[in-house]
């Protein structure tokens, strides 16, 4: 590809951060949520309250991340490419290189697992590492629904 995104980063005036490190992809995980309010929520209102943190940035609700994998670019190029063959996984995660930015909740998570289980066997050695890394957090969203991934490009 020839987006800047792929383009190696001594080539291109600007691209190499101070310190001389390479662009990378990074996925931060939900790990909290801060509520802009001091009273507790009831138990049985529970999915309301998912509801609203899910609208949350609208009612003051701050969603606190942390950096749950990275790896650089060519990594990521790799790991698209692995995944050519399901059009959805591809186009998921494609969209990283495309908008900078992505999110990943519970209604991406069969088709990327799916997509990991098939191609897991057969994908060189750090493709396979990333891969079950993303895995491990798609897992983590299934069994909460709340959870989700923040995936973005560094530059």
């Amino acid at each position: 590809m020839s987006t800047l995104a792929h383009a190696d980063p001594g080539s291109v005036p600007g691209l190499r951060k101070a310190g001389g490190v390479a662009p990378e992809v990074v996925f931060y995980q939900l790990n909290a949520k801060m509520l802009e309010r001091t009273e507790d929520i009831p138990e049985d209102a529970r999915q309301v309250v998912y509801y609203s943190l899910a609208i949350g940035h609208h009612i003051g609700v701050f969603d606190c991340f942390k950096p749950a994998f990275r790896c650089t670019t060519a990594v990521f190029d790799r790991v698209l490419e692995t995944l050519k063959g399901d059009e959805e996984a591809h186009r998921k995660l494609s969209g990283l290189l495309r908008f900078g930015e992505i999110t990943v909740d519970i209604t991406h998570a069969r088709p990327l697992m799916a997509a990991i289980e098939t191609v897991l066997p057969t994908a060189p050695p750090d493709v396979a590492a990333w891969l079950d890394r993303l895995r491990s957090a798609l897992d983590a969203i299934r069994r909460e629904p709340a959870i989700y991934l923040m995936g973005r490009r560094l530059t």
